[in-house]
């Protein structure tokens, strides 16, 4: 939000009029890119990380519809453990289509 207050012709516009203005996208769709790259990288063993300390692979191979890599998401009662990267992903991840997650 500071950085596009910097163009002298857009500090009287709103942020939102100055990520259109700049064709820019929020901080938090970019938030979530990140983190949807992140986890892909994760699943598909780029990243030398164990994805059973992050992710449970829904086992129910029946009644799926999108791709197979979908997430299960653990129940969770604290804020801490609710917003969590392996939490906060999961609704996200499960949404894409199954020719984004298998590209």
């Amino acid at each position: 939000m500071r950085a596009t207050k910097l163009v002298p012709e857009l500090r009287h516009l709103t942020y939102n009029e100055h990520l259109r203005r700049l064709d820019l996208t929020t901080l938090e769709k970019r938030r979530l890119r990140g983190d949807l790259i992140e986890t892909y990288k994760i699943l598909s063993g780029k990243e030398s990380i164990d994805i059973a300390k992050f992710f449970t692979l829904n086992d129910s191979l029946h009644n799926l519809r999108g791709h197979r890599y979908k997430l299960f998401k653990d129940r969770s009662h604290l804020n801490v453990r609710k917003f969590f990267f392996s939490q906060r992903v999961v609704d996200s991840w499960n949404k894409l289509p199954a020719h984004v997650v298998e590209a």
